[in-house]
């Protein structure tokens, strides 16, 4: 057998403890503290999370929506009551870290006529779907949503309250009854610039009143926010044969032909506002039909043809949204 040189098998020296740490950086000794707090306060949150999720998985409803509950109100603070309706009631609130002004609506279930099912087969209130749509679009001229929570029976939203505002039906009483053209115009054109909003993002409102358009003031001017989204729906371009809104303000092509569209009736809607803005009365479309409602005269020329326009009893007469923007009297 032919011996083997013992070079073949000599191994490379290993380096020293003091040659292999002289080529990394020295961590001093406050640094290698922070290093360790960071490394066990990164295992904790990851355990934290898997407990977590094994808890969620092993939780009765009951402990769901008392835990959903704790979330909300460890976060928000609710006080007075701001408004009440057939659908739900909003109350004044704020963030707890921030100090944030909010709007907290709570809606029971069994009030939850309108449902939607998300891509996951997920249903929930067509009002939370299509403010959720509505924030990923970015807002334009509406409340935007910050939080929701599912608490059984009980759904709650919470929004931002700009601060200091308040619904145009008190702003309008505020003002002696009716505001000036001037300050008409910039609440309607900011209307209008909202509801193109709505209409590009394939939401249709249906209850745009002065009770559902909140007024922030300020030294720049009046700024206008849509509220209330409780009876809105995807429009998907399709006649509507259900109205859900309010009666006094029920489009015509409804009370006549049984359905309607979100174009005409949303501009018919804004028309009623308008007049009600104008006059020190309220709109109604049925004094409307029987000719008890007449446009002031002593409007300029542009803001009546305006007027006219949008409630205009056929509705294919009626102006598109991007048509009304486009009316002399913005300009």
């Amino acid at each position: 057998m032919t011996k083997r040189s013992t070079k073949e098998f000599k191994t490379p020296a290993l380096r020293t403890t003091e040659e292999s740490n002289s080529s990394r950086p020295e961590l001093h000794s406050t640094e290698r503290r922070d290093l360790r707090k960071r490394n066990l306060k990164r295992k904790a949150e990851d355990l934290e999370e898997l407990l977590s999720k094994k808890e969620k998985k092993t939780m009765t409803e009951k402990e769901k929506v008392d835990y959903q509950r704790a979330k909300f109100q460890e976060k928000y603070i609710e006080l007075h009551q701001l408004a009440e309706g057939n659908f739900g009631t909003v109350y004044a609130g704020y963030r707890v870290k921030d100090k944030l002004p909010v709007a907290i609506k709570h809606v029971q279930k069994h009030n939850m006529l309108l449902k939607h099912e998300d891509e996951n087969g997920r249903e929930m209130a067509l009002e939370l779907a299509v403010m959720l749509k509505l924030r990923t679009m970015g807002q334009s001229g509406m409340v935007f949503l910050l939080d929701w929570y599912s608490l059984g029976q009980e759904l709650i939203l919470v929004m931002e309250r700009p601060m200091p505002s308040d619904d145009l039906s008190c702003y309008i009483m505020d003002h002696g009854g009716s505001l000036k053209m001037k300050e008409a115009k910039i609440i309607l054109k900011q209307l209008v610039e909202a509801a193109i909003h709505l209409e590009n993002a394939n939401i249709f409102h249906r209850d745009i009143k002065v009770d559902n358009i909140l007024i922030e003031t300020s030294s720049e001017g009046p700024r206008v926010y849509l509220i209330d989204f409780g009876i809105s729906c995807f429009d998907d371009g399709k006649q509507h044969e259900d109205f859900c809104g309010d009666l006094n303000i029920m489009p015509l092509d409804w009370f006549f032909c049984g359905h309607y569209s979100a174009g005409p009736t949303t501009v018919w809607q804004l028309g009623g506002v308008l007049f009600e803005i104008l006059h020190k009365k309220p709109f109604k479309t049925h004094s409307h039909l029987s000719n008890k409602l007449k446009i002031n005269k002593r409007l300029s020329k542009k803001c009546q043809d305006f007027l006219r326009k949008c409630l205009a009893v056929d509705p294919d007469e009626r102006p598109t949204l991007e048509e009304l923007l486009c009316h002399p009297w913005f300009s």
